[in-house]
């Protein structure tokens, strides 16, 4: 039980440890790109029409509070008046972390919202350097929500898992 000071505040020997991250490495696991605008030898302008899937994966390392988050995209463009594919990059950004101070029913959440936010400056500048270099305009990856994609995958965990017939209630 902390004790609390003339003043209310709880005694300082009874805080929670600070939240401690460290980038220790960052890479590109793989990459694909292909300019399938560019094989076919199609000419003329086109609009794009650019949908991107997103994907995270973290995994525990074998050194002590050490862990591993894949950031996956998968970009694919096509032209909007034909639905033609124009190209398509896949990339598995990863990122090495020394993680301490975070409470166990909390990590998981931090692996998959925390650690993928330090990462996904360094993943749109790659997407616009090589959408750049294979013929295109650079692709600037609108910021992600991170956040938002977390709940919606456990939303969707929840009722996958839930019997059927019967709905399951989020808590927001």
């Amino acid at each position: 039980m902390a004790e609390i000071s003339e003043n209310g505040a709880a005694d300082a020997q009874q805080s929670p440890a600070a939240v401690k991250m460290n980038v220790l490495a960052q890479f590109v696991r793989d990459m694909s790109f292909e300019n399938i605008l560019a094989q076919k030898g199609v000419t003329g302008e086109v609009q794009p029409d650019v949908q991107v899937q997103v994907n995270l994966d973290a995994k525990k390392r074998s050194a002590e509070n050490q862990y591993e988050v894949v950031l996956k995209l998968k970009v694919e463009s096509k032209s909007k008046a034909t639905g033609d594919m124009l190209f398509l990059l896949e990339l598995d950004y990863a990122g090495v972390f020394n993680i301490e101070g975070v409470p166990a029913e909390q990590l998981h959440p931090f692996l998959l919202i925390e650690c993928p936010r330090m990462l996904f400056p360094f993943v749109r500048r790659i997407v616009s350097d090589v959408t750049r270099d294979g013929g295109f305009p650079p692709l600037n990856l609108e910021t992600i929500d991170f956040v938002a994609l977390y709940r919606n995958e456990i939303a969707r965990r929840q009722q996958a898992t839930a019997p059927a017939g019967e709905e399951r209630k989020l808590d927001a």
